[in-house]
Parts: C-alpha cells; structure tokens; sequence
C-alpha cells in the first residue's frame, strides 16, 4: 500500500464499453430491471427508518445508485441506501436537522475521495472483524426496535431517540397493540420469508408489498372503523419532481461537530461496500479496482446531499441480486437507477398506499439478516480479547452511538492486538555459546563461542514502544558483572518505531558512557534505514553494524580480548 503515486481513479464502466456487446446489453438488461425492483421496497424502507420521506430514499437511491455504477470500481456493485446507516444517519438528523445530515454526508464523500486518492483502497483489512459483525449486529437491532411502533400500531409520537427509554415506553404501551395491523405485519414477513422457498429470483420484499397493500387498500376502502396507517397518512401526498440542487452553509462550528458523525459514515461506506465488492469479486471472478471504487462511492456522497439525499454505499443483497440475475457490467447498476426514476416519475401514488407495518415487516427481516447470529455464536468460542472486543462495540452501538462505537471499538482492538505483540515478541539472552541456526528451520547447526565479557541480546518481533520498554528492563534486570560488548541481534525485528530508536538510542549512550561498546547483528534494510536516519550508525560506528551474526560475535570476541589483554 502506498501513498503517494498517481491517482488510481478508473471506473469500470468506462472499461466495459470498451468491449461490449449485445449479449451483455440483453443480460444487464434483465438483471437491471430486476435489481430496480427489489431496490425500491428497499430505498423506501431505509429511507423512512431513517427518519426521512421515501422520496429521499429515492432520490438517493437513482442519484447515488446510478454515480455508483458509473464512477465506481466494481463490475456489478449497486449502490444506494443501506441499513448500516439508519442508526447514524437518525442520530444525525434529530440533533441538526436535514441540513446537519448534509454537511456530514458531504464531508464523508470528501473522506471517502481521499481514502481512494491516498491509496487506502485496503482500509477494510485494517477493522478488525469482531468489531464489523459488533456494530453490524448492534445496527440491526436498533433497526429492529425502531419498528416496534409501526409494526403493532402502537401510534407512539414521542418515542425517545435512546434504546432503554425507548424500550421503556414500549413496555408500558403494549397494552394498546393494534392486532389488525400486527397481522399485517406478519402477513409481510411470512410472505417474504416463504417466497425464496419458491423461488430465490422472486423478490419478496416487493412481492410482500404488492399483495398486503392490495390487502389494506380493501380493507381500509370497505371495514369501517378499522383503517391500517399508510405511507400516504403518515407523509402526505408526494411529488414526483426531481429537486432542485441547493446548497448549505458551511462553518468550522458545524464541521468541528459533525466531523465524528462524517468519519463514521465514511468508515461504514468503505467497509460495506468494499466487503460488497468481495463478496461480488468471489462469486464472478473478478477484481475490484479498491481505490477507484472508494472514490466512486466518495463523488456519490458529495453529490447526493445537494438533491437532499443521505449516505450511500455498495448494498450487498442487491449486489447479489444483480449478479443472480445475470448482470456482470456497471450498465446493470445504471438500468437499476433508470427503472428506479421511471418508478419515481410515475408510481408514486401506488406508494402512497403502502401500509406502515408491511414496511415495518420488511425491516425486521432486514434487522434479522443484517444480525448475524450464526457469525457471533462463532466468535464467542474465539479468544476472549475478539469477544471483548465484538461485545463492547454492540452495546455501545445500541445504548449509545455507532460513532462511540467504532471509536472505542477500534482503541480496544488496537490495545489488544498491541498485547499480542508484546507477549509474542521474545527478547533472549545468551552467554558462552550460541546457535546460529536455532529459531530458523535450518538443519545445519553452527554454534559459536561468546568469549567471556560479551553478552548477546536478541529481539525476536517488532521492536516497538512496548517492546523497546521490556528490553530495557531486561537489560537492568540480567546484568550481572559490567560486560565488554553487547551485541544485540535484530534479524527478526520487522520494524522499528521512534520510541524503539529512543530506547536503542539510550543503551548504546549509556553503555558507551560505561565503557561497553556496542554490535548490531542482522539489521534488515528498512530497519537500518530508520537507524540510519537516526543517526545510530555514527553513535556505534558504521563498522559495528554487521549483516550477520557469525561476522558480529567475531567482532565483539575480539573487542573483548582487546580489553581483557589491555
């Protein structure tokens, strides 16, 4: 991975036209028009969940799902609004508004760019996984809650935006469970749980849609006294015009505040998008340009909040649906986008009639796939570091915020992955002899005498803060009689950082301040160029670095004869 170099910005679809024929026309075609379909229960959901109107969800699933598909890195991503990001983007918009939302989907395109630009198409591999599938499962059960009210017509209006306050007022208001539209709701989940039994290319969520809004259309028309909330009641008639793009003000106030929130949802488009074109990468044979893809998905989110949309990112489910369906090209993204504005133009008051607990339904199912149950049963047999680590996230993410969450998250992994180092970073002593090949799978064995007042110190991992600290005192601890020379071996140190440099830096003043020279043995390249730029090389003697440890104990034996005979 570097970072520097020229900017890796080469989206797929320009590639693709290259080469393409009538064949993948038909193909992407078909998967297109499909994908568009199942998106659209989809963008709908997601977008009232989030506390948004559905033509928003729309908006951003044609605007974001068509730059997606036509700036991105991957072949068959289809990009859109996603479940991960209800919870934040909720937050987000109950504490500054839709204008908050903006600015920090703006700033999160803006990261997303710069991540691509700088070559950090490989972030993904830096989030540990315990902490994807904790904050993932966290989601997806604040998803789950916020359905409770629509799915047993509760009629709450002032829920709290907190998950116990919330739950509170669920309990105390169980008693008034509207059974009528329970039943809706189960009839939505039943319905998409059962149609994949029938076959996996129907989509089940639309299917749902479709035959519980026929249902609800005639009972609201015909059963007086029962009448099931529907979209329609809730956000009222909706246009069917594009928006205009409008601006938003900028100030370092709101960026200082809204940056946290604009880093996590940055995070979270690279994580599932990428862990999207994985997956997609798997199934088609394929390769997905990481840095293109990352800047794709970055011009996508400064885009969208201009038409007033929220976050967008590469949607796994969809992706595969896409992919099932035939569609192997960024053209199939770009039909999906088209079908959706053809819907958007002309459909949209058969959504107005679209019952709020089918919806609720469809999100439970969601909230139940996004869980990922099966994957932390596995985890809980892991190490108990992963499970502290998936357990924290998931609480913070469902009592507090998923910004919390990933911070703290991300701090506890990396204190234990530090540990880890440490207790498997050995420092060794030896005396009188010692093996040359011992730690290699050499069969070869050639021991060499220490002469008497030569002391032999070998690091065996990264020798970083932690580290350097406990060879520091391990030097205090086994000095025994002042020695001549110390040689101190690093053939297996990977890398060195400032603190190591400081604390090698030290013990050779120290030791030279003693009269105790100093030999370092089998300094690879990249550590000797840290040394170098250090200065280490002229506090020792460019003489006492040697390449191996035959040539150093030579040296010191000799040193310390020297010594002794002088």
């Amino acid at each position: 991975m570097k970072l520097s170099g020229p900017l890796d910005f080469q989206p797929k679809l320009f590639s693709a036209l290259k080469n393409y024929s009538l064949t993948n026309l038909k193909a992407d075609l078909t998967a297109g028009i499909v994908v568009g379909v199942v998106a659209l229960p989809l963008a709908v959901a997601f977008a009232i969940a989030s506390g948004v109107s559905p033509t928003i969800g729309l908006i951003t699933a044609i605007i974001g799902g068509f730059l997606v598909s036509a700036l991105g890195g991957c072949s068959v991503q289809i990009g859109g609004p996603t479940g991960a990001f209800i919870v934040i983007v909720y937050g987000i918009i109950a504490g500054y508004g839709l204008e908050g939302l903006a600015i920090a989907t703006f700033m999160a395109g803006l990261i997303l760019i710069l991540l691509g630009a700088f070559h950090l198409g490989t972030v993904i591999k830096f989030i540990p996984y315990p902490i994807v599938v904790g904050f993932t499962a966290g989601i997806a059960l604040t998803i789950f809650s916020t359905q409770i009210n629509d799915f047993f017509g509760l009629g709450l209006t002032d829920l709290p935006a907190a998950f116990i306050p919330k739950w509170g007022k669920y309990f105390v208001s169980f008693g008034n469970v509207n059974w009528v539209t329970t039943a809706i709701g189960l009839a939505s989940i039943l319905i998409i749980v059962l149609v994949p039994k029938i076959s996996k290319k129907l989509p089940g969520a639309l299917i749902a849609i479709i035959v519980v809004t026929f249902v609800v259309w005639l009972i609201n028309g015909s059963c007086e006294g029962i009448h099931i909330e529907t979209i329609g009641d809730r956000f009222g008639s909706m246009s069917t015009d594009i928006p205009l793009p409008h601006g938003f003000e900028l100030s370092m106030e709101t960026i200082n505040e809204l940056l946290p929130s604009a880093f996590t949802i940055a995070i979270l488009g690279a994580i599932e998008s990428l862990l999207s074109a994985t997956v997609a990468d798997g199934v088609t044979g394929s390769r997905t340009n990481s840095n293109t893809e990352l800047i794709g998905q970055g011009i996508a989110n400064v885009v969208v909040p201009f038409f007033g949309g929220i976050p967008v990112t590469g949607a796994i489910a969809r992706t595969m649906t896409n992919i099932t369906n035939g569609g192997r090209t960024p053209v199939a993204g770009v039909v999906h986008a088209v079908v959706l504005l053809l819907i958007f133009l002309f459909m949209m008051p058969l959504i107005n009639l679209v019952p709020m607990a089918c919806l609720a339904g469809v999100l439970i199912v969601v909230s139940y796939n996004m869980s990922g149950w099966r994957t932390i049963r596995g985890i809980l047999r892991n190490p108990k570091g992963d499970v502290a680590v998936l357990v924290v996230t998931f609480l913070l993410t469902v009592i507090f915020d998923l910004t919390i969450a990933i911070e703290i998250g991300l701090l506890l992994a990396i204190i234990l992955f530090l540990r880890r180092v440490m207790e498997n970073t050995q420092v060794r002593v030896y005396g009188e002899q010692l093996d040359v090949a011992e730690g290699t799978e050499a069969t070869r064995h050639e021991v060499l005498d220490v002469a008497k007042g030569v002391e032999v110190y070998e690091i065996d991992g990264p020798f970083f803060f932690g580290v350097a600290t406990k060879f520091e005192e391990l030097m205090r601890t086994t000095i025994g009689s002042k020695p001549v020379v110390r040689i101190i071996r690093m053939r297996k140190v990977p890398f060195i950082d400032a603190t190591g440099v400081h604390n090698l830096e030290m013990l050779i003043s120290s030791s030279l301040k003693d009269g105790i020279k100093v030999v370092l043995s089998g300094v690879k390249p990249e550590v000797q160029e840290v040394l170098d730029h250090a200065g280490i090389d002229r506090l020792i003697g460019a003489e006492n670095i040697c390449s191996h440890i035959t040539i150093a104990v030579r040296k010191a034996n000799k040193m310390a004869m020297q010594e002794m005979e002088a």
